[in-house]
């Protein structure tokens, strides 16, 4: 991605605001699918194919994780050790996603359409911090 379609995206040339609005999103995003993962186990379990119980408890984690993101997000300089630990975090899952897909999940049609496209939707928000993070500074 170049620096040109990474200072479009965030709206600003600076680096560290892109970070922390990057960061912002994925926090609101994350927050958000995990208080409906809370709120809405049962009925989004059998809307998914999914258990109700893991989205539960992946609802209270994804909870816990976007607040923890938001906090970084909120920093006036976020910390390198932290933004790398949610870009690895945010890869993972992206790719356990996948795994847990094609492995072990037996979902809904619209469950095998929403856990790649989660895939996506967090694989593209490491790649944007990381590109971020990774811009240079003046």
């Amino acid at each position: 991605m170049t620096t040109y379609q990474l200072t479009a995206l965030a709206r600003t040339t600076d680096p560290t605001t892109m970070l922390r609005r990057f960061l912002g999103l994925d926090a609101v995003v994350t927050a958000g699918n995990g208080l409906a993962y809370v709120a809405a186990s049962g009925p989004l379990g059998r809307f998914l194919g999914v258990d109700s119980g893991l989205l539960l408890g992946l609802g209270v984690f994804l909870t816990l994780y976007g607040a923890g993101v938001g906090y970084l997000a909120a920093r006036k300089s976020p910390p390198t050790f932290g933004v790398r630990a949610v870009i690895e975090g945010n890869a993972a899952w992206a790719l356990l996603s996948v795994v847990a897909l094609v492995v072990w999940l037996s979902p809904s049609t619209a469950g095998a359409v929403w856990i790649p496209l989660q895939a996506l939707t967090v694989g593209g928000f490491a790649a944007l911090q990381y590109a971020a993070l990774r811009a240079p500074r003046d």
